[in-house]
């Protein structure tokens, strides 16, 4: 494990969430307790409707709890904040703008008076770490899905932030170009030392990138039904993790709470 102090960066103290419906209120989470180390890389998995993307939208600042807190570094989460910066599956650049322009964009947001010549260099290197400096003057629209990934990815990653949010960043990409990104993805985890918290649906995914796969129960109500330990060494490699036979025993021990302890009731 990537840990390097005893204490926690980032703290669920009985979270919960309950939205107001028509017909009565709806608990989406209730009493997430959890503690993220620093440089910790925790992937999130569960059903549709278990409250993963609500999770990370308190710890990001988005929503608010409706009961308990999320901390960092001791201090409450109350809104949105550059020590948290969130990758979302549908990319979420400005089409508009260049690759470049969109990393530039972030870094002068969250640092105005950084000379101009210093905002330039944290976004050539970014977008080399990502592979994509040759592409940097190329417009969002001329990009491919995964090309894009890789700038959010950049982006994010450029105001170098305390927790690095990930919501399914890989799940509208193809399997080969998912797997280069998971590969790339850990790389610059290994670099930039940040902490991760991943929302994910693929247990594959969750073993080879995670310190850390927390389960969560179905919704409404959901909370952690159970937390796994992956110790697999790294740097990773995943051709011999996958031929490790403890793989495989973790990947059927979470393929059991998904669908048998906590299937999804879809047939009346």
């Amino acid at each position: 494990m990537t840990t390097t102090t005893t204490q926690p960066l980032l703290r669920f103290e009985d979270l919960g969430k309950i939205y107001p419906t028509p017909t009565g209120p709806y608990c989406v989470l209730e009493k997430i307790n959890l503690e993220v180390m620093q440089g910790e890389f925790v992937c999130v998995i569960g059903h549709s409707g278990c409250g993963k993307s609500t999770l990370l939208n308190m710890v990001s600042g988005f929503s608010t709890p409706s009961s308990g807190q999320v901390l960092l570094n001791g201090a409450p989460v109350v809104k949105p904040g550059p020590d948290r910066m969130v990758v979302f599956q549908g990319y979420a650049l400005l089409p508009w703008m260049t690759a470049y322009e969109n990393v530039h964009l972030a870094i002068d947001s969250v640092k105005p008076k950084l000379p101009e010549r210093e905002k330039r260099e944290i976004a050539m290197e970014h977008l080399r770490l990502v592979g994509l400096e040759k592409a940097s003057e190329k417009l969002i629209t001329q990009l491919s899905g995964g090309m894009k990934q890789r700038v959010a990815i950049a982006r994010a990653l450029a105001i170098r932030p305390e927790v690095l949010i990930l919501d399914e960043p890989f799940g509208a990409l193809d399997a080969i170009t998912k797997e280069e990104l998971q590969v790339e993805l850990l790389q610059i985890w290994n670099t930039q030392k940040c902490t991760v918290l991943m929302i994910t649906h693929d247990i594959d995914e969750a073993l080879f990138l995670a310190d850390r796969l927390v389960m969560m129960t179905n919704g409404p109500s959901a909370s952690i039904g159970e937390v796994m330990t992956i110790d697999f060494p790294r740097p990773r490699n995943r051709e011999d993790i996958m031929e490790d036979p403890k793989y495989y025993e973790l990947r059927n021990t979470a393929l059991d709470f998904l669908y048998n302890r906590f299937a999804h009731d879809d047939v009346e």
